[in-house]
C-alpha cells in the first residue's frame, strides 16, 4: 500500500484504543517478497533464541538492534508508510529502537504472557512510554495459530509492575485480571501483509500455535526523539536520525528480494 497515509481519525483511534489495524500495509507482491526472503534467511535460524513462558513452552524470536541497508527488514523499518505513520501516531520524530521476527512454528510455537513493552523498556532508561511498534503479519495470523491479543484502551492504565513469567516478563496478574474485567479483549487476526500499530503501554499477549500453519511476524519498534534513553550504550540504541525511504523504493526492494532470495 504505497499510498498509505495516516488520517486524523486514525490518530484519534490510536490514542483512544492504543492500537490501529491497517489491512494490506504490504501489497501481495511485497509480502510475497518478504516471505521468500524471510523463509530462506539462514541468519534468522542462527540468530533466533527461545523465551519460555510459565508452562515451559518456548516462543522463538530473532532480534536486531542495528540496520543493514541490504536487508529486507531494514527496508520495512525505514519505509515511509511505517516510520512516518508511527511518528504521526506518537506525535514526534521516531527512530529505530530495534526490530525482531517472531517465529511461531506449527504445533510448537509458544505463548507470550500478558505484558506491556514499556514494562521491559522502562528498565533500559526510557523515561516516557512514548514508544510504539508496528507488527506486520508475514503469515496469516488467527486465533488458532496464536495471533496477537490486546486489551483495548489499556495503555491509559499507565505502566504496570512486571515480574518474571518463565523466561519472559509478565504484567502483575491481579492488575491484568482487573483490566480484563473492565476492558475489551481483541484478537488481532490478520492476513499476510496486514499490520497493527500499538502503543508501548498496551497490554498484549499471544497463545501457543495449536495449528498446522506457521505464524511469523515482523515487529518494527520505535522510540521518540524526546525519549532518548538516559542510559548510554544500553540494551537498545540511543537516538539517531532514521533515514526514511520512499515506499516505491521499498516496494522494489521487497519484490527484488523475492526474486533473488540468495542475496543477503
Amino acid at each position: 500500500m504505497t499510498d498509505f497515509q495516516i488520517s486524523s481519525d486514525s490518530v484519534s483511534d490510536f490514542r483512544r484504543d492504543g492500537y490501529l489495524m491497517v489491512p494490506h500495509l504490504l501489497d501481495a507482491a511485497e509480502i510475497a517478497g518478504l516471505q521468500s526472503y524471510a523463509k530462506t534467511d539462514d541468519t534468522i535460524a542462527a540468530e533466533s533464541y527461545i523465551r519460555r513462558d510459565s508452562t515451559g513452552t518456548g516462543a522463538r524470536l530473532a532480534l536486531r538492534n542495528s540496520l543493514n541497508d541490504f536487508c529486507c527488514y531494514t527496508a520495512i523499518v525505514r519505509s515511509k508508510r511505517v516510520a512516518e505513520s508511527m511518528s504521526c501516531l506518537l506525535g514526534d520524530e521516531v527512530y529505530h529502537y530495534h526490530h525482531k521476527m517472531i517465529l511461531k512454528e506449527p504445533r510448537v510455537g509458544g505463548a507470550w504472557a500478558w505484558h506491556q513493552d514499556y514494562g521491559y523498556w522502562y528498565n533500559f532508561g526510557c523515561l516516557y512510554p512514548d514508544m510504539g511498534s508496528c507488527m506486520i503479519a508475514v503469515d496469516q495470523a488467527t486465533q488458532t495459530n496464536g495471533c496477537l491479543q490486546v486489551l483495548r484502551g489499556s495503555h491509559h492504565l499507565g505502566r504496570i509492575d512486571h515480574g518474571t513469567a518463565g523466561e519472559q516478563m509478565g504484567a502483575d496478574a491481579e492488575r491484568v485480571q482487573a483490566a480484563r474485567d473492565h476492558l475489551e479483549l481483541v484478537y488481532c487476526e490478520m492476513n499476510a501483509g496486514d499490520a497493527v500499530f500499538f502503543h508501548a503501554n498496551l497490554l498484549h499477549r499471544s497463545d501457543h500455535n495449536h495449528s498446522d500453519q506457521p505464524r511469523w511476524s515482523l515487529i518494527c519498534c520505535y522510540n521518540t526523539r524526546h525519549n532518548d534513553p538516559v542510559v548510554r550504550n544500553g540494551r537498545h540504541p540511543n537516538y539517531s536520525p532514521l533515514e526514511i525511504w520512499p515506499d516505491e523504493h521499498v516496494r522494489r526492494r521487497l519484490i527484488e528480494a523475492g526474486l533473488h532470495v540468495g542475496r543477503r
